[in-house]
């Protein structure tokens, strides 16, 4: 069959079926002419080896095409291959363990300390929101991730020492400082909780109406609903939070080590390249860098 014949069987196996869409199936015929345009030689698709299939990913990316739009040629180059594979036209698919360039993750975009200010600027006027004030106030004074605030205990909450337990990533538990204001926010909560029924809850730090412990997905609504009653122009969620918390300190000490244990950070880099700091240097780099607990000294 000749290379036209092919990306015609091909095309008519997507559509009948797959029952792709013909935008769909358009765009796996862009990838595959525009490969085949990148051969050399006049070397047929159909039978391009792994090496000349990687040197047209090479070419590509010469051309200052973007990782994504790589990764797009490549997946048609895959499929294309899988389909002849699957008729025997073909012995071994030459782009199964090819690999386009990695995507770089955009971080999420954090929250100036102003907008944080203004978000848990709110009114406390039931238990409800004096329970949300405290989880966005801890989530932001102590970087945690969703998965550990929810699965606190009032018990990992020390007060006299102004510290949170926390059981992190591999089980790894870790002792994180909590700022004054976060400090307020929880004594207040702790003294809301005890009017409401726990019943289901146990020790659980944070629980719903119902009385059993908040979920993940009841922190992140309510987030979002504070964020909106805020007016604020991003959406509020607890990774925004925790990433917030981490640009502040950075931003403020300038050490990348302390606020890789206050995270709770295995590796920052490749390489462990660090050795665990004593909780004191921890506290105060806290302290004297961390926004919300600065105000809090200045506050009285």
């Amino acid at each position: 069959m000749a290379k036209t014949d092919w990306v015609a069987a091909f095309i008519q196996y997507l559509t009948s079926e797959r029952q792709l869409s013909a935008y769909t199936t358009r765009n796996y015929v862009f990838e595959l002419n525009r490969a085949q345009a990148l051969l050399h030689n006049d070397v047929l698709l159909q039978d391009a080896s792994r090496e000349q299939l990687q040197a047209v990913l090479a070419k590509l990316h010469r051309q200052g095409l973007s990782p994504r739009s790589i990764s797009l040629c490549l997946s048609a180059l895959k499929q294309f291959y899988a389909f002849l594979l699957r008729g025997n036209n073909i012995t071994i698919n030459p782009a199964k363990n090819l690999s386009a360039p990695k995507q770089n993750k955009p971080l999420p975009k954090n929250m100036d300390v102003d907008a944080v200010s203004h978000l848990l600027d709110i009114d406390i006027n039931d238990p409800l929101a004096v329970r949300d004030k405290a989880i966005m106030e801890l989530f932001y004074s102590s970087g945690l991730r969703l998965a550990e605030l929810a699965g606190l205990n009032c018990a990992d909450i020390q007060l006299d020492n102004a510290e949170v337990k926390v059981l992190g990533k591999g089980d790894k538990q870790r002792v994180v400082p909590i700022g004054k204001l976060a400090m307020q926010a929880l004594a207040q909560w702790l003294k809301a909780r005890q009017q409401m029924s726990t019943l289901d809850a146990g020790d659980a730090l944070f629980v719903s109406n119902q009385g059993k412990r908040l979920s993940h997905r009841s922190i992140q609504a309510r987030m979002n609903k504070w964020g909106q009653q805020q007016a604020l122009s991003v959406k509020v969620h607890p990774h925004k939070l925790r990433h917030s918390f981490a640009t502040h300190m950075l931003e403020s000490s300038a050490d990348l080590r302390a606020v890789q244990e206050l995270l709770g950070h295995a590796n920052l880099s490749t390489t462990q390249i660090y050795t665990s700091l004593d909780f004191q240097h921890l506290a105060k780099v806290y302290d004297g860098a961390h926004p919300r607990a600065k105000k809090g000294k200045e506050n009285g």
